[in-house]
């Protein structure tokens, strides 16, 4: 539905109650929506509220308001009322015209600059294991969602919280120092993340030893968990770096380093970026001053062991520790902190957090902190909760070394990618290095796919042989559609910029796609206001179904009459154009043969 038509038919529709009956109604009571496929029409008019008004029937008040609107409106061809329902067919000439002078122009579903600033928080590794296929979800989340709100028309910011410090880093620096015999990347052969990954595994495996020792000795599970030599010497490492020892500092940035060469591979492979990084070893003395003036102000209390508390009882929730009583952070601490930078540097508008569903208590404690402390910018915070990705095989755990590994799972992908392309035939006259960049494309773009398609808030199965099936509900069908659409425009080596024509009759089919096709700044819209890329990826999915529906139907290349011909090319490079830039906004790639 173009929006023009949609506007115009809410006003007429006002007008036409105000001639037949007499009454204002407001346009918010107008509510418009697609016909049902089952019947006839293209916009359907909600009646019911308009029969207080008419004191009629729905179906007689129905039918007054088409009448009048077809005698008023030469775009409408024809309507019909089903029960409540008015359904409002538009003429050809409409549809030509939405074609000609909307589609085919350069700004069609460009927006123009809202004049706000708004930063989005996602991936936010532990430098102290490599990324896994949640993370996979959150960076393609986070990614999407900042391109959306830049074509919608937001000054964005892309921005990375590093977790780079913390007990759980000292248990890989720890396990390396005792079992790694100075092993590195080039020596071992392994990706940096995935090396300090392996220690933190190890750790675990020793620590777990020593638990068993310690409980076979008669220790209570929890007092064994505390006695383990490995873990008094991780958090003395963790004292020493926090008291900047300089051997420990000195180790802490070697194995990041390994770690961060290890996470740009991982992010080129996946297409993700960022304009800005912070580390929580920077930001975690942060906060300390928010706290203070919590206290002066009475947003917080003391407690007499000296710790510091906020009590959310009467909004629902509990009292929340801010700072421990030997002055020390915690999380909420470093995140109110951080909070404040990063909008003193920034000051944006809005600030999204993407991350998973296990922390939806946190932000809203972390948000209603805020607004208690009178920031007034903290109305523009949102949390971008998504849920766990499954595999068939079950749940991931990290510190056991069962995690599906982000870099395994994108080279599986691209290897399903290439079986399943040379199994259906569609590499034919592409060189090697072609074909190596088809399989990337496809396999990253069924991955990606899959994973965005799917509401953020719902927990998903990821299945890998299902995201790359040509068939199906998937990045590859969508990917091979727009192919097949730039080789029927090669082979009649179509022009976009050549002159439009206008056939005297559309089929139902050319009608649907227009349809479709006119609705993509509504899917960029609906996407950005929803902070859901899944809006636009089932969007792309549904144009690309219309448009093989369109080519298998109608008569392209070989129509007889010129203004057709010209008329389904330029209907061609449209979708063509939308398909391109619906799946960019989602990361990606279409190709142009296959």
């Amino acid at each position: 539905m173009a929006y023009s038509i949609q506007q115009t038919l809410i006003t007429q529709t006002v007008q036409a109650v105000k001639a037949l009956y007499g009454a204002d109604l407001p346009d918010s009571q107008v509510t418009l929506q697609e016909t049902r496929k089952e019947f006839a029409g293209h916009i359907t008019i909600v009646v019911f509220p308009v029969t207080r008004f008419s004191k009629k029937s729905p179906e007689q008040t129905g039918t007054e308001i088409g009448e009048w609107l077809q005698e008023n409106l030469q775009e409408i061809s024809a309507f019909n009322v089903i029960k409540g329902f008015l359904n409002i067919s538009l003429s050809d000439d409409y549809w030509v015209s939405l074609v000609n002078d909307t589609l085919i122009k350069s700004d069609f579903g460009v927006f123009a600059p809202t004049g706000k600033k708004l930063m989005v928080e996602y991936s936010s590794p532990n430098t102290n294991k490599p990324l896994h296929l949640g993370h996979i979800r959150n960076n393609l989340l986070g990614f999407s969602v900042a391109e959306i709100l830049k074509a919608y028309g937001y000054d964005v910011i892309k921005a990375n919280l590093v977790n780079d410090r913390g007990i759980h880093i000292c248990k890989s620096m720890l396990a390396w120092q005792l079992f790694g015999n100075g092993e590195t990347p080039i020596t071992s052969g392994l990706k940096g993340d995935h090396l300090v990954g392996k220690y933190y595994v190890i750790f675990d495996k020793a620590y777990k030893q020593e638990i068993d020792a310690l409980k076979a000795e008669g220790q209570a599970e929890e007092d064994a968990k505390k006695n383990a030599p490995l873990i008094k010497q991780a958090q003395l490492m963790l004292q020493k770096w926090e008291s900047g020892d300089e051997e420990t500092l000195d180790l802490w940035k070697t194995m990041n380093g390994w770690v961060y060469q290890g996470f740009e591979k991982t992010y080129k492979q996946l297409g993700v970026d960022f304009d800005k990084y912070y580390y929580e070893s920077d930001t975690y003395l942060l906060g300390k001053d928010i706290i203070q003036e919590g206290l002066t102000s009475g947003v917080f209390f003391q407690k007499e062991d000296k710790s510091v508390w906020i009590d959310l009882t009467e909004e629902g929730l509990d009292q929340k520790l801010v700072l421990r009583g030997d002055g020390t952070s915690v999380y909420i601490t470093q995140d109110l902190g951080t909070a404040q930078l990063k909008y003193d540097e920034f000051k944006m508008d809005e600030s999204i957090y993407v991350v998973g569903n296990e922390q939806d208590y946190h932000f809203k404690v972390l948000f209603l902190i805020l607004k208690k402390l009178g920031k007034a910018w903290a109305d523009g915070l949102f949390h971008l909760s998504y849920g766990m990705v499954d595999l068939p095989s079950g749940k991931m755990k990290s510190r056991e070394g069962t995690v599906v590994d982000a870099d395994d799972l994108m080279s599986e992908m691209i290897e399903t990618a290439k079986m399943r392309t040379e199994e259906l035939g569609k590499t034919a006259g592409l060189s090697e290095e072609e074909k190596s960049v088809l399989y990337d494309t496809i396999g990253m773009g069924a991955l990606k796919y899959f994973l965005l398609k799917v509401d953020p808030k719902k927990r998903l199965l990821f299945d890998p042989n299902e995201s790359v099936d040509f068939q199906g509900h998937t990045g590859p069908f969508i990917q091979y559609t727009h192919a097949r659409i730039k080789s029927v425009l090669r082979k009649a080596d179509f022009d976009k910029t050549s002159p439009s024509a206008k056939p005297t009759k559309l089929s139902p089919y050319e009608q649907e796609l227009i349809q479709a096709l006119s609705a993509y700044p509504q899917a960029i819209e609906a996407s950005a206001k929803e902070f859901s890329p899944a809006q636009l990826a089932n969007y792309a999915y549904d144009v690309a179904k219309l448009y093989n529906k369109f080519y298998h139907e109608e008569t392209i290349l070989k129509a007889e009459d010129q203004d057709v011909k010209t008329f389904r090319l330029h209907l061609s490079a449209v979708s063509a154009h939308v398909i391109a830039e619906s799946m960019r906004l989602l990361g990606i790639q279409v190709p142009e043969r296959m």
